[in-house]
């Protein structure tokens, strides 16, 4: 079998670019985007100082991340090993992106799709090597059949002592270094400010296009440490926010040798937003206001003789949530045109898709629930009906869980076992069932509603969710901050 992937050989490279503007020609990328970079670091003090250069890129792994998350197979890979794309049937979710932890991805801001290194396939089949290889002036680039024992790349990696980047990801990289420091494979080792050689990053670039713009006259600091402490009045503070300053003294006064990164690709952003905060919480609610109502139902049948419309209630609430639900998910699409690639393109290994059709599974069952109630039937078919719907509804609450999981690039959520994700989701369904579900019980009174206590009701509603919302954008985005490269 074939298995091509690269070597980069660090004792060669000079830091030219040439493989990025190579590649930058070959496949017409726009400005701001790369499939292939070189990132600088900077080490020692001088005169003991020193600089080195490393290429970055797809490392074309055995077991890809974003081939598992993709939800519309437009990430695949072909026999020969490389990680390949199909831009047409990519939605632009962006979760190739979470899922990679080498940051290779980029959304083409021309286009709305996921895009990366192909390793030139369309040069490779008419017996080319890739163009960041032909013009390397050095051949610091060596490309290759890693399982031919005959092959320069296979010789290399048999006869040096080569590393990859984050073997812990599980992802079997393809892409070999021979002579590379940890500071330059190890994305924390290095102080990410912003700012480096003839460049000033701006965070957010391909996805992030069509707001530029706006983010032209957004006041970027170079150091959050610098502005917090010159604040205003700093050393009248209170004793909380005087221990913060010492420390941050203590950072500023720090003079010890730090290997800095003086050149490296503008980071992508937070690629998931408000949206996706949004959509956990509403499916959260739409979950857990169900089971809560249906565990009522099962547990006390003449809940069912004395529901009085409740149940309906219940069940078009839910599906007004989860028609919400949806709606933030096509929103947070860079093509929400082609939302409808999730079901009729499915990759099932894709928590997207399993969620896609949980979600629509459990939309079923709520509506049966209201046919029920619609078409004058025995009320105890909502027993039955709720057996279903309650592993449902639980699945639809804890899915996302699964998905951030698969998603390897962001550490804190792919560590998460099993167990942890269950019970974290457990709780927020309850918790945001609860305050739902007493609006409904004070709203609802004889068939008559009780105005007062569902305006109280309403209230802490909206002030729930409201907290609830900024504590679950709060974590999303500090998860995304996670430096990738």
């Amino acid at each position: 079998m074939t298995n091509y992937g690269f070597v980069i050989d660090n004792r060669s490279c000079i830091g030219c670019h040439a493989c990025t503007v190579a590649c930058k020609s070959e496949h017409d990328i726009p400005i701001g985007v790369n499939r292939t970079h070189v990132k600088y670091i900077e080490k020692g003090t001088f005169p003991d100082s020193s600089r080195e250069f490393s290429v970055h890129r797809c490392n074309h792994c055995e077991d890809a991340p974003c081939v598992t998350i993709c939800p519309t197979t437009a990430l695949f890979t072909r026999p020969d090993g490389i990680v390949d794309f199909d831009d047409a049937r990519c939605i632009g979710c962006r979760s190739c992106m979470q899922a990679c932890p080498y940051d290779a991805l980029y959304i083409d801001p021309n286009q709305g799709t996921a895009a990366k290194c192909n390793y030139c396939v369309h040069r490779l089949e008419n017996a080319y090597e890739p163009a960041c290889v032909i013009v390397c002036p050095t051949e610091a680039i060596v490309s290759g059949d890693l399982d031919d024992p005959a092959s320069k790349i296979s010789q290399l990696v048999a006869s040096h002592d080569t590393t990859v980047r984050k073997p812990e990801s599980g992802a079997k990289p393809n892409v070999f270094y021979i002579e590379t420091s940890e500071e330059m494979l190890d994305p924390a080792a290095t102080e990410h400010t912003g700012t480096g050689m003839w460049s000033e990053q701006v965070a957010g670039v391909g996805h992030f296009a069509k707001y530029a713009e706006n983010r032209l006259g957004a006041a970027d600091t170079d150091s959050l440490l610098v502005q917090l402490a010159l604040e205003k009045k700093a050393s009248e503070a209170q004793p909380r926010d005087q221990a913060i300053i010492r420390d941050v003294m203590a950072k500023l006064n720090d003079d010890s040798p730090k290997a800095k990164r003086s050149y490296d690709q503008p980071s992508k952003g937070i690629l998931w937003g408000w949206e996706v905060s949004a959509y956990i919480m509403t499916k959260s609610m739409a979950a857990g206001f169900y089971i809560v109502a249906m565990l009522e139902v099962l547990l006390d049948d003449s809940v069912l003789v004395v529901s009085n419309g409740v149940i309906i209630w219940v069940a078009a609430s839910c599906i007004a949530l989860l028609g919400l639900t949806g709606l933030l998910l096509i929103k947070d699409l860079d093509r929400p045109e082609r939302f409808l690639y999730v079901l009729l393109r499915p990759n099932w290994e894709s928590w997207l898709v399993r969620g896609a059709y949980i979600l629509g599974a459990f939309g079923a069952v709520l509506t049966a629930h209201i046919g029920v109630e619609l078409l004058e039937l025995d009320a105890s078919f909502h027993q039955p009906l709720a057996i279903v719907g309650i592993p449902l509804a639980w699945m639809t609450g804890a899915y996302t869980g699964w998905l951030f999981k698969q998603a390897k690039g962001r550490t804190i959520w792919a560590s998460r076992s099993n167990f942890e994700i269950s019970s974290i989701a457990t709780l927020e369904m309850m918790t945001f069932a609860l305050v739902p579900y007493s609006l409904v019980s004070y709203a609802f009174d004889k068939a008559e509603i009780q105005t007062p206590l569902a305006l109280v009701a309403a209230a802490l509603l909206l002030t729930f969710v409201y907290f609830a919302f900024k504590h679950i954008n709060k974590g999303l985005q500090k998860a995304q901050t996670e430096p990738l490269l």
